[in-house]
């Protein structure tokens, strides 16, 4: 759905004062401003205001704000429910009865001059492609053009993005190379990030070294490129009916930064068989210990369970624990257990944030095999065996349309 003209329907409630346009100006009172009464576009204030329009108009037809999403709006009827998501002026939603979608249709014709788009299939260069039983994303019209644009559409593949042998520095000896060729191809691929889950760690570690662009580390990137080109047919799945059960993975490289050795931590929530949402993210302090990088992220990933299982609420499903997968035992008891140690002491209070939510029982957490750890895919770089398994972990598949993914990866998954 797009509203024509939607930040004009926006109504300003401070008081606004423009100059008179050149070549408009009223040359009896050539001193004088004009008072806004409207939103326009280019004005600050005309994002907000466009939003609170559309927000005073949802609640008014009995439409309920997110509590941590601001901009979902969700109502329903009997068994049934309508979501709405505002993008800017465009406005996804879905629902599970015909006449929630005429209701909401009617609301919005009434009110604005708009266009229904029909069922959604490209949105902010995401290529979607819906079915009746799973919904597949992908970016290959992006990668494409991406290839072309840095005459790399002929490039020799590579089976991963990233090679284990090789360690990202900053590097004193090797030429510098064009600046902006280096940071565009950085921006292009950050871009591609949203479906290619895949090349996270890979991008964000070449994205890191963007004041020091040698030639060593144009490879890097190059390289990133030519895996693309060679698994651009790849996409995320998510399949209908997936169980509701919530399930953290997280991890922690100690010391993996080659530039500061500082810890990253990587964390990514499954519901059911589905990636629903994931961050890697360097730690802003040095780990002495491994348990002590590893104890820091799962408290990030503490933060992520519960903002996940306050999040679920607004779908109307409730939660009573949120299961995070560890692979350091040692990490994990000290989470559960109050004697301190020699070793935990200069540990933040902050980071027990996550020894008290635990034995509260709003999350659980349990041993993960090290070679089960899905999350290790954002942290470093992967072995080619290991990459594959990951991937396919994360539901990332080619598109396949006479068959349901969801039943080639219910074993694999239980695993891990």
């Amino acid at each position: 759905m797009d509203v024509k003209s939607a930040f004009l329907n926006g109504f300003i409630n401070e008081e606004v004062y423009v100059a008179q346009p050149s070549g408009f100006i009223d040359f009896q009172k050539p001193n004088h401003v004009y008072k806004l009464k409207k939103a326009f576009y280019g004005l600050k204030q005309a994002p907000k205001a466009w939003y609170d329009r559309l927000k005073a108009l949802f609640i008014k037809h009995e439409y309920s704000m997110g509590m941590v999403d601001n901009i979902l709006f969700t109502k329903k009827s009997k068994a049934h429910l309508i979501i709405v998501q505002i993008y800017v002026d465009d406005i996804i939603f879905g629902f599970t009865s015909q006449n929630l979608c005429d209701d909401f249709a009617k609301i919005m014709h009434d009110e604005f001059e708009m266009s229904m788009m029909g069922e959604l299939n490209f949105f902010l260069g995401l290529q979607i492609k819906q079915m009746k039983d799973r919904i597949f994303f992908n970016q290959s019209k992006y990668i494409k053009e991406m290839l072309k644009k840095f005459g790399l559409e002929d490039s020799k593949p590579t089976k991963t993005p990233m090679s284990t042998k090789i360690k990202l520095t900053k590097d004193n000896e090797a030429d510098f190379v064009d600046r902006s060729k280096y940071r565009g191809m950085i921006d292009s691929i950050l871009y591609l990030t949203a479906s290619r889950l895949d090349i996270m760690f890979s991008v964000c570690s070449s994205a890191r070294l963007q004041d020091n662009h040698k030639t060593t580390h144009l490879e890097a990137v190059k390289r990133i490129f030519r895996y693309i080109r060679e698994t651009s047919h790849l996409g995320l799945w998510y399949s209908k009916g997936a169980e509701i059960e919530t399930v953290v993975y997280a991890d922690s490289d100690h010391a993996g930064d080659y530039v500061d050795h500082k810890s990253t931590t990587s964390v990514c929530t499954f519901i059911g068989f589905c990636l629903t949402s994931l961050f890697a993210k360097k730690q802003t302090a040095l780990a002495i210990f491994t348990t002590e990088a590893e104890y820091v992220f799962a408290e990030k990933a503490c933060q992520q369970a519960l903002w996940m299982k306050q999040a679920l609420i607004d779908y109307g499903v409730c939660l009573d624990s949120v299961l995070i997968m560890c692979d350091n035992k040692r990490a994990i008891d000290l989470s559960k257990n109050l004697v301190k140690h020699s070793r935990t002491k200069h540990i933040e209070i902050r980071h027990h944030f996550l020894r008290d939510n635990v034995q509260k029982g709003n999350i659980s957490i349990e041993k993960v095999a090290f070679g089960d750890n899905i999350a290790d895919i954002f942290a470093m770089p992967i072995k080619h065996e290991v990459f594959n398994y990951f991937r396919l972990g994360l539901e990332m598949m080619e598109l396949i349309m006479d068959s349901d993914p969801s039943s080639s990866q219910n074993n694999h998954k239980g695993k891990l």
